[in-house]
């Protein structure tokens, strides 16, 4: 994950956890009324309209948070948080995530990106590491496990370009989360912007699971 990602990500943390502060009383209602720690997470997403990662550290928070001296320096954090990367917009237009959207791997239709994704990175598209099979295996192989809600898996696009994809594995409790956008595409922001697109779209596709990101810096951007 490059700089800009972590600081994408500490910034939705750090966001949450001031909203949560700002409405504690609201936060600990619903936490109290929740049976469990996944029905919590998910009314603190409702209630704060946060991201998956930002309602874990809003769960996780300790009391000594909530003092007045915490809330100052994690306010303070978020404006440093913010001015940071408005500052990288210019370098990298695409981070801010306004124009790129995620769409389910369409199959056949799709097999240009995906192809080209492989024979990048030279890996199978189930996360295990292992040497690709035939594009045909592997597309239908990948499909399968989407169907069977292991696994999903999205083409992002600006436009009408296939900019990269990303995708979703549920492995032992946990949602592995890869990005790889194409090489023409990267070092523009398009990296952290589909980070920032697959948080909200895994969380819908695996609610309550926690994300676990995997994306090598060689292949984000």
């Amino acid at each position: 994950m490059t700089a800009v990602d972590r600081a994408v990500s500490r910034r939705e943390i750090t966001d949450a956890l001031l909203k949560a502060m700002e409405r504690r009383h609201e936060v600990l209602d619903v936490i109290v009324d929740a049976d469990n720690r996944g029905s919590a997470v998910q009314a603190i997403a409702d209630l704060l309209g946060t991201s998956p990662a930002g309602c874990e550290a809003v769960i996780g928070m300790s009391l000594d948070q909530l003092t007045k001296d915490s809330r100052s320096r994690i306010a303070d954090e978020l404006e440093d948080l913010n001015n940071e990367l408005t500052f990288t917009l210019g370098e990298r237009p695409a981070s801010s995530g306004e124009t790129l959207l995620l769409r389910p791997f369409a199959g056949d239709p799709d097999r240009d990106i995906f192809a080209l994704r492989t024979s990048d990175v030279h890996a199978s598209g189930d996360g295990s590491g292992r040497p690709a099979d035939g594009l045909d295996d592997e597309i239908r192989s990948g499909l399968g496990r989407v169907n069977d809600e292991d696994a999903a898996w999205f083409v992002a696009v600006d436009g009408v370009q296939k900019i990269g994809m990303v995708f979703g594995d549920l492995n032992r409790g946990e949602v592995n989360v890869r990005i790889w956008i194409s090489p023409e595409h990267r070092k523009k922001g398009y990296g952290t912007a589909a980070l920032r697109r697959a948080r909200s779209e895994m969380a819908a596709y695996f609610p309550g699971v926690p994300l676990v990101v995997r994306a090598p810096g060689a292949h984000a951007g």
